[in-house]
């Protein structure tokens, strides 16, 4: 017999990297703050900082290293320009990659935005046990990496498999 499992609710932080954002503006931090707490999680955190290494790395690895944050979903950055260095400040950063990421958002955002999905740079990875995502900075684009693959990944509930389930795993103290 198989017991259901039950849902946990995980602590995320939410960074927007933009050089022209507020939080009165900040579409795509406000996506993912509404989502993540529709979906009964809780909002750990909420920041944004400018298009900048070394700020983008001073939030991301602050979080990381704090054991209260179980996931890190950054958005902005992930374009083709010289201001674009979300990736290349966290990828550096990354334990272990999340290669399957990158490939099944751009398979769903190809729904949505047809070829021009081409133009992000969306990854993931794992920094000190927690998990990181890195969205491009539309609104669009965040609800489709929320809705349609990181509700399901980080729900426990999720089966056949899940990012909650292995969290212990990587050594994350909260689940453990």
């Amino acid at each position: 017999m198989t017991k259901e499992r039950e849902f946990i609710p995980l602590s995320i932080a939410v960074l927007t990297i933009s050089d022209t954002r507020t939080r009165a503006d900040d579409r795509s931090g406000d996506t993912l703050t509404d989502r993540l707490e529709a979906a009964g999680h809780k909002l750990a955190d909420r920041r944004i900082v400018a298009d900048d290494i070394a700020a983008i790395r001073e939030a991301v690895t602050g979080w990381a290293k704090d054991p209260s944050v179980d996931v890190v979903l950054t958005t902005g950055g992930t374009g083709l320009t010289d201001r674009d260095v979300t990736p290349d400040a966290l990828e550096p950063l990354f334990d272990k990659r999340i290669d399957g990421f990158s490939a099944v958002f751009h398979r769903v955002s190809f729904d949505t935005i047809g070829v021009s999905t081409v133009q992000s740079r969306a990854t993931a990875g794992v920094i000190s046990s927690t998990f990181v995502f890195v969205l491009p900075g539309s609104p669009g684009a965040c609800r489709d990496a929320w809705d349609k693959i990181l509700l399901a990944q980080l729900d426990h509930r999720h089966k056949p498999c899940n990012f909650v389930e292995i969290m212990p795993r990587l050594g994350h103290s909260r689940l453990s």
